[in-house]
């Protein structure tokens, strides 16, 4: 059975980290720790040069499997929340200290604590209760991954909202909007998408409208096409830049999510990467 791992992303630099049932807590990559505070070209080197100069390293590492960029899961070094102080304390970095507070916020930030609740929805199975394709559907899932995080989850707002000087639908307007949405057709990967884009104009929540409408497109793709979105292959900027667009042409949108999508519409890790990579986008770094 593969581990359950996450990825958290500083400045731009992937750290994964994987649970283990055993020691029941997350190990966090080394190599991905030493890359991020030193932004070495060739960090799997620089990690195992700096582990044997400095040996108390090798007494804090345990190994994991981790997931690598060929697609297979290799043992790694990892270390826990206290290896992670010694790791962070003896790697020669300015960006030390910003690191640390980064990822000791992560546990304990909301939008860390949603991310485990996306992971949730999916893991306890409750994602197979979902409405597919229709505004109650997108509030179980706002509901379920930010229920008790925002008091107003899985509600439809009631007030004007606005982002980067674009404004969504108004309130007044937004049950009439969110109809009209939810009778767009699904026949089609295009049409499928433009009912994705339309909903992302309507923005019917207050705040984390994008990580529960990506769900709400994967459930709707994955029930007429039998296909999903591998987020993990999308850059963040691309996407944002093409979702931008998308409100006048949705051509660059179309085109990017067709270019990611996969017929392993089950696997496990490509549902929980596509997660991380989801909260990614929001990310304000």
């Amino acid at each position: 059975m593969t581990n359950k791992t996450s990825i958290r992303f500083f400045e731009d630099i992937p750290v994964r980290a994987v649970w283990d049932e055993e020691s029941a807590k997350w190990w966090f990559c080394a190599m991905d720790i030493a890359e991020a505070l030193t932004k070495s070209k060739n960090p799997r080197s620089y990690w195992n040069a700096i582990k044997r100069r400095k040996s108390e390293l090798s007494t804090i590492c345990r190994q994991l499997k981790l997931k690598a960029n060929d697609g297979k899961y290799y043992n790694t070094d990892v270390v826990d929340d206290n290896g992670l102080n010694t790791v962070i304390a003896l790697i020669p970095s300015k960006k030390a200290d910003v690191f640390s507070k980064w990822i000791k916020n992560m546990e304990t930030s909301l939008d860390e604590k949603s991310k485990q609740k996306a992971y949730e929805l999916f893991e306890s199975g409750f994602i197979n209760n979902i409405e597919i394709g229709t505004t109650k559907g997108l509030q179980q899932i706002h509901g379920y991954i930010f229920g008790g995080l925002y008091d107003f989850a899985g509600q439809i707002r009631t007030l004007n909202i606005s982002k980067g000087g674009f404004a969504f639908a108004p309130a007044k307007f937004l049950p009439a909007a969110l109809s009209s949405v939810e009778a767009m057709p699904e026949d089609t990967f295009e049409n499928i998408v433009k009912k994705y884009v339309e909903m992302n104009v309507a923005h019917p929540f207050m705040e984390g409208n994008g990580r529960s409408t990506r769900i709400w497109l994967d459930l709707i793709l994955k029930k007429n096409l039998k296909k999903c979105v591998d987020w993990s292959q999308i850059d963040k900027n691309e996407y944002l830049t093409a979702m931008k667009e998308s409100v006048v042409n949705p051509g660059k949108i179309i085109l990017l999510l067709s270019m990611a999508l996969t017929e392993d519409i089950n696997n496990r890790d490509i549902i929980m990467k596509g997660i991380d990579y989801s909260y990614y986008y929001e990310s304000e770094e």
